[in-house]
């Protein structure tokens, strides 16, 4: 027989256990909440979750900013058993629908910024029973969403109401491998995929690269520009610190660089967590050296981090990046550099508790120097995608999951990225990694960030193009770039046209969309020709 194990009872009842019941839990802009009081609303939430006829197993979608609302629902979902959903706040309406449907969702939880499209959304999911939203001074918190085929409401209920009751504090009986909750991936090659996770994979991510390689401590306080709707943003603002008895600072707003500096020191964050464009961003808001005095640590994942950005980041911040890879399917970072041995340029060694490969394209291992693509193993894995069969064959390999991405190994275990498996490039025959021509390009001091992908030319042939965004104040041609790139590369491998922009266009979860760079490259070539050849 399974020994019962629920994730809520492990974030949480464990730290009354341990005597943390006035330690802070919560904070930021909304409040403190200790553990204690953390405790007893998800306790009163789950008693009026269970009371709107919510069962185990069934989906709640969460359309929530980062707050304690978004916290106390999640939890108290799985504390009842049901599978909590958290979805990306920058759907649109049809966007929400189209998740409603495919994850049959009974209940769908709102913040009140987003009450608008959740209603328009909720018209359109015909198995969704009602709406929770929660409320925030001055707004109105109920109402109804008529479905448009039958007329028929679907009730809005105020959180604050389903949450009067009193506190249950039974725990569902749930083991490891129960389901525990669902996240969508971006949608970067196709429609979403939802990836299920079970209630065993919270202490995985916990005990490995949270207790092992950020060495997470109870004194801490985790800041996340990366929101709680993806696994990364889940695991900085709600997995880790409750684990460790640590508080999370959460922000409903945008993440925003000078924001956020702000609040960190307000809060006194001590772990801070980001993507490479956002640590760039910071550069470029020209935030003060002393801007995150408080912070011990940083970490980064969703993209490679690319070395001159790191150096750069860590000579201006005086704090270490550690640059580390995860994936929804994974819930969160397996591959990672580790404090005192960072080496600027890769994404470090196998997590203590996973382990790598990488494969050719016939499935054998490759030796140390050879590219190929990287596959891993681990006990938080998901256990597939939810009702969709053959994209999980694709990916879930066995034990093994396929990451996609093109890395290769150096003699002493670190690994470097090469880009996404289908980033690759072959001109003039010969294969070009995206992120070498982009790691030259930020060595030039008047660049701030380069992404590098393929175009097609006027005779149908891949070429490379750069993407690049300049530094504040700073001035380079696209001559200047081309030919600085021809110094530090083979000739090969420099872009023939370098396209200078104010942004780049990003997933819901902030990851550069390659694929619209690619059109747009291929535009770019076939209507001027390849500059140099």
């Amino acid at each position: 027989m399974a020994q019962p194990l629920n994730a809520c009872e492990y974030l949480l009842d464990q730290r009354l256990a341990a005597g943390d019941a006035e330690r802070i839990a919560l904070t930021g802009p909304a409040g403190d909440l200790t553990y204690a009081q953390l405790h007893d609303r998800v306790c009163r939430t789950a008693a009026g979750l269970h009371a709107t006829g919510l069962q185990p197993e069934q989906r709640v979608l969460l359309l929530m900013a980062d707050s304690p609302e978004f916290v106390i629902v999640y939890l108290a979902a799985m504390r009842i058993g049901a599978i909590p959903v958290p979805v990306s706040t920058m759907l649109r309406a049809d966007g929400v629908a189209e998740l409603l449907r495919d994850s049959r969702a009974r209940l769908l939880a709102v913040t009140p910024e987003f009450a608008g499209q959740a209603i328009e959304a909720a018209a359109a999911a015909p198995e969704l029973a009602a709406m929770i939203l929660a409320e925030s001074a001055g707004a109105g918190a109920a109402g109804t969403a008529t479905r448009p085929d039958s007329g028929a409401p679907v009730p809005v209920h105020p959180l604050g109401e389903v949450a009067a009751g009193s506190p249950d504090e039974a725990v569902y009986p749930t083991t490891a491998d129960s389901p525990a909750f669902w996240l969508y991936t971006s949608g970067t090659t196709g429609l979403p995929k939802a990836a299920m996770h079970r209630h065993g994979s919270i202490p995985v991510v916990c005990e490995t690269y949270a207790a092992q390689v950020l060495g997470i401590r109870p004194d801490d306080r985790c800041l996340s520009a990366a929101k709680a709707f993806f696994a990364y943003g889940l695991g900085n603002s709600i997995l880790f610190p409750l684990a460790a008895g640590a508080a999370a600072v959460l922000e409903s707003a945008p993440a925003r660089p000078p924001a956020l500096a702000a609040l960190a020191q307000k809060f006194g964050a001590t772990l801070f967590f980001a993507g490479p464009t956002f640590f760039a961003n910071m550069l470029n808001a020209e935030l003060a050296a002393d801007s995150l005095a408080g912070v011990r640590l940083a970490a980064s994942a969703g993209e490679a981090l690319p070395a001159a950005l790191q150096r750069r980041w860590t000579a201006h911040f005086g704090i270490d990046i550690l640059d580390g890879l995860g994936m929804t399917e994974m819930l969160h970072i397996f591959l990672s550099n580790v404090p005192g041995r960072i080496r600027p340029g890769t994404t470090g060694v196998a997590v203590p508790g996973y382990e790598l490969r990488i494969v050719a394209e016939d499935g054998t291992d490759v030796p140390p120097g050879t590219a190929g693509t990287l596959l891993v193993r681990g006990d938080s894995a998901a256990t597939g995608y939810w009702s969709r069969y053959a994209a999980s064959r694709q990916v879930f390999q066995g034990e093994w999951l396929r990451t996609g991405d093109t890395y290769v190994r150096d003699a002493d275990g670190y690994y470097c990225c090469l880009g996404r498996t289908g980033d690759m490039l072959k001109t003039s025959g010969m294969w070009v990694s995206p992120a070498e021509v982009e790691q030259r390009l930020l060595a030039h001091d008047a660049v701030a960030q380069a992404v590098v992908v393929a175009g097609r030319d006027a005779d149908g042939l891949e070429k490379p193009v750069a993407y690049v965004i300049l530094r504040p104040g700073r001035a380079a041609s696209e001559d200047d770039l081309i030919a600085f790139s021809r110094a530090g590369l083979p000739s090969f491998k420099r872009p023939r046209r370098v396209v200078f922009v104010d942004a780049y266009p990003t997933t819901a979860t902030g990851k550069i969309r390659r694929v619209e760079l690619r059109a747009m490259a291929t535009a770019v070539l076939a209507s001027a020709g390849s500059a140099g050849g």
